[in-house]
C-alpha cells in the first residue's frame, strides 16, 4: 500500500466438522473428559503465527462446538481407566532381560468439532473469492496442525461440501442485522453443544454456602457443583385405616438446569518471573519463565440455537500482572431456558 495503513473489518472464520484424533482428555491435574480451553486458545494463536501478519488476518478470539466425541477409556460402572498404549521393551544397563518401560498416563479422546473465530480482515481480502480463497487456506494449514495434542483428518467421504466447507464472513456493522447473520450461522451447528464459562454459578454458590454462617471456600463450591448431589427427604405417611402415622425416608437426587462442567480455565503463577533462559530445561530459552498452577472454574455447553451473539461463544486470553494470573475469558451471559425459547424468531 501507498504508505495507507490498511482497514479492518471484523469477521467470523468458521472451521466445520474437524475430526480429531487422540486428542488429549486430560486438561488439568483435577479434571478430564474434554481438551481444556487453553488448549484452543493456545491453538488459535499459533495458527496466526503460522500464517503471519502478510495473510491480513487478526485473531480475537476463538469457540469450540463439539458435535460428538469417543474417550478412549472403559466404559460401564463409576470407576473407568484410559486405554494406554504398550511401550517397547528397554534393556537397562545391568539387567539380563528387557522390561516394559514406565508408562506415562495419557488420556485420549477422538472428537468432531467446529471452530469459529472471530477476526480482523484486512481490505484486501473482503471481496467474496479472496475470502474464499483466503478460509480454504487457513483450514489447511489447520489440517497440518495439532489441536490438543490431536491430528486432524480429513473429511469423512460421506461429508457433503457444504457441510464441511470453511467460511469466512464480514459481519455487519448494524446490531440487527448482525443478529440476524448470527442467527443464520447458528442453524449448520446443530446438533453439537458450545462450552462457556459460568463463573457466575460458582460465585452464587459460594454465597449459598455462607449464608448460615458457614465456612465453605471456593474449592468447595466448585467441588459441589462438579457432581450429583443426593439427599434424604422425610415425609409422613398415614395409614388409611388404622390412622397410624409413620415416617418414610427418600434419596432425591439434586437437579440443576444446564449441562454443568468443571473446567480449567488458566494459570496463576507461583514463582516471580525468571530471565529468559536462566532456568534449566525449559521448552524456550528466548521467552521469560515462571512456575505456574491450574485456575479452575464451572462450564456449561450449551446448544448453538441458545446463544444470542457470536460473542457468547468466543474464549479469549486475558494476563493480569498484579496478580500473576493468565486466564481464558468468555462472555456467555446466561438466560433462563424459557426466556431464551421465547426470544427465538428463526
Amino acid at each position: 500500500m501507498s504508505g495507507e495503513e490498511e482497514r479492518y473489518q471484523t469477521a467470523v472464520l468458521v472451521l466445520p466438522q474437524l475430526r480429531v484424533q487422540n486428542a488429549n482428555a486430560i486438561s488439568s491435574p483435577m479434571t478430564w473428559g474434554f481438551p481444556s480451553i487453553t488448549a484452543f486458545v493456545g491453538m488459535m494463536h499459533a495458527l496466526e503465527r503460522r500464517l503471519k501478519r502478510g495473510r491480513g488476518l487478526e485473531f480475537l478470539g476463538v469457540g469450540v462446538i463439539c458435535h460428538d466425541f469417543m474417550a478412549q477409556a472403559t466404559e460401564g460402572g463409576y470407576t473407568r481407566a484410559f486405554h494406554l498404549t504398550r511401550n517397547p521393551l528397554i534393556c537397562k544397563s545391568g539387567q539380563e532381560e528387557a522390561v516394559p518401560a514406565a508408562i506415562v498416563e495419557e488420556g485420549r479422546i477422538h472428537l468432531d468439532l467446529t471452530l469459529v473465530f472471530l477476526v480482523n480482515v484486512a481490505a484486501s481480502h473482503w471481496a467474496e473469492g479472496a475470502r474464499a480463497e483466503l478460509a480454504q487456506h487457513v483450514n489447511r494449514t489447520v489440517a497440518d496442525m495439532r489441536i490438543a495434542g490431536g491430528s486432524v483428518l480429513p473429511a469423512s467421504v460421506g461429508d457433503s461440501y457444504r457441510r464441511s466447507r470453511p467460511q469466512l464472513q464480514l459481519l455487519p456493522d448494524d446490531k440487527s442485522d448482525r443478529g440476524k447473520h448470527f442467527r443464520r450461522l447458528r442453524r449448520r451447528w446443530v446438533p453439537g453443544f458450545a462450552l462457556v464459562d459460568r463463573t457466575d454459578l460458582l460465585h452464587a454458590h459460594i454465597a449459598e454456602l455462607r449464608q448460615d454462617g458457614g465456612r465453605s471456600t471456593e474449592i468447595d463450591a466448585w467441588l459441589d457443583l462438579s457432581r450429583l448431589n443426593h439427599h434424604a427427604e422425610r415425609s409422613e405417611k398415614v395409614d388409611n385405616k388404622t390412622g397410624e402415622v409413620s415416617e418414610d425416608v427418600a434419596w432425591v437426587t439434586e437437579h440443576h438446569e444446564g449441562w454443568r462442567v468443571p473446567i480449567p480455565v488458566g494459570y496463576v503463577g507461583l514463582s516471580d518471573l525468571y530471565a529468559p533462559g536462566s532456568v534449566a530445561n525449559t521448552r524456550d530459552v528466548t521467552t521469560p519463565f515462571r512456575f505456574v498452577e491450574s485456575v479452575y472454574s464451572i462450564g456449561q455447553w450449551v446448544s448453538p440455537h441458545r446463544l444470542a451473539d457470536v460473542n457468547d461463544l468466543l474464549w479469549y486470553s486475558r494476563y493480569d500482572k498484579s496478580t500473576g494470573l493468565y486466564r481464558c475469558q468468555n462472555d456467555y451471559s446466561w438466560v433462563p431456558s424459557d426466556m431464551a425459547l421465547s426470544s427465538q424468531d428463526d
